[in-house]
């Protein structure tokens, strides 16, 4: 019987169960916990995102694997879940920002830009014949010199964090975080705790063709890539790489 009226529930995204779930919501939870795993961490010196793109195959194209975006200038995000979905949310997160440009000559706040997209997210969570979007994202900035970082939701709820994971082995990776965090790492320190943390559950070690990097440091308010030999030269210097 409780089968059945879970069965009834999940159906539709206005319907609340009687002990108030939205099954869909949780369901694109799931969706988020199958991509693979993302990680962002908030030190004095700036915020840093990385993220897994290893390929499912070795004919695959590495650079059509997109984890890591930028949205401004002094914005980047890191997303988990479904690619095609993440790729929509960019998009919002990518016209908000230039609106904000246009109507007030400013860069827009990393908060705010954080809630444009929740806000985006939250309506197809109360609306008919739609799905709740099967991704999350980390929101990763500057505002007004200082470093900010979010996590957004498939509900539509905005958390900020010090240093977080998404997807796949959050549990694991998170757990690894808040041992190894300290509020005081420089931005190099945040870019080797992002790596290990990505290791810790990978125990072939990584592959600098395999992981996305991305900073976003105070003293320029920059949008910054790390090169495939930088990820190398960090990834031999910690001793993460995988056996060749």
């Amino acid at each position: 019987m409780q089968g059945n009226e879970q069965q009834a529930y999940d159906r539709g995204i206005t319907i609340f169960s009687p002990d108030g779930r939205l099954y869909q919501v949780e369901y694109a939870r799931e969706a988020v916990k199958r991509g693979t795993a993302s990680v962002g961490v908030r030190t004095e010196d700036g915020v840093v995102i990385a993220a897994d793109r290893h390929a499912r195959s070795p004919l695959i194209e590495r650079d059509s694997i997109e984890k890591i975006h930028e949205i401004d200038s002094h914005v980047g995000v890191a997303s988990a879940g479904h690619v095609a979905d993440a790729r929509q949310l960019i998009d919002v997160a990518r016209r908000q920002a230039q609106v904000n440009r246009l109507r007030y000559d400013e860069p827009a706040s990393v908060e705010s830009l954080t809630k444009e997209i929740t806000d985006y997210i939250q309506q197809y969570t109360q609306t008919g014949g739609a799905r709740p979007f099967g991704v999350a994202l980390l929101v990763a900035g500057i505002e007004d010199g200082q470093p900010r970082l979010f996590e957004t939701d498939p509900s539509g709820t905005p958390y900020e964090w010090q240093a977080v994971a998404i997807g796949g082995s959050r549990e694991d990776i998170q757990s690894f975080l808040e041992d190894e965090y300290a509020e005081e790492m420089d931005l190099e320190g945040g870019i080797e705790l992002a790596l290990r943390a990505l290791a810790s559950v990978n125990d072939d070690g990584l592959d600098a063709t395999g992981v996305d990097i991305a900073t976003i440091d105070v003293e320029t308010e920059q949008f910054q890539k790390l090169s495939e030999e930088d990820i190398a030269e960090r990834l031999e210097e910690f001793e993460l790489g995988g056996e060749n």
